[in-house]
């Protein structure tokens, strides 16, 4: 009875365990992204809801970049290369989207900032990164991001050498994205050939 017992307590316990594992396994993405939105950890930007209120003397240039994946049929570029301006300053850049393909699709722009350390004082306003874009055959569009640098960047005693950040963004495939139902026939158009 009591190697009963004991059996009983070490299968429970290896049940919690892997339960545990498991839970932690689930929950390790959306812990990490909000680590790294919390610390802008691997470039990660911050997500503001307002502008600083003064901009510092500082200047900081931000270089942007476009990518798109191979198996996306998008052309994806900034208009502008580079920016100067002041930290807390707001800045704004466009970029220019194409879908090349004669179908309609959709896709999603992952960014990151480098040097990564530089991630934490990165704010975006508004910014078609946190939407997914769906683009009709051969539309072509115009989507801006409107950020600062925050100030507070100034104060931080290991980036004061820092004076370019790079914004880079590579839209992927929607593959989740809802397809197109096909149109239905148009009942109210006459067919002038024989069936």
């Amino acid at each position: 009875m009591k190697a009963a017992r004991s059996n009983r307590t070490l299968a429970i316990a290896c049940v919690a365990f892997v339960g545990c594992m498991v839970g932690a396994a689930y929950a390790s993405v959306p812990l990490y992204q909000l680590f790294c939105a919390v610390t802008g950890y691997g470039g990660t930007t911050q997500r503001a809801q307002s502008a600083p209120v003064e901009p510092i003397e500082r200047r900081i240039k931000v270089r942007f970049d476009g990518n798109v994946a191979s198996n996306l049929p998008w052309t994806f570029k900034p208009e502008g290369r580079q920016v100067e301006l002041n930290m807390g300053e707001v800045g704004t850049e466009k970029y220019m989207v194409a879908n090349l393909s004669g179908v309609p699709n959709a896709g999603t722009a992952t960014f990151n900032v480098t040097p990564f350390e530089a991630g934490a004082y990165f704010n975006k306003l508004d910014c078609f990164c946190f939407t997914e874009q769906a683009l009709a055959a051969g539309e072509e569009r115009e989507m801006q991001v409107v950020f600062f640098v925050d100030p507070a960047m100034d104060d931080d005693p290991n980036l004061k050498h820092i004076d370019t950040i790079t914004l880079s963004y590579t839209f992927f495939r929607d593959e989740e994205a809802e397809q197109p139902v096909a149109a239905a026939p148009d009942t109210n158009t006459k067919n002038s050939g024989n069936l």
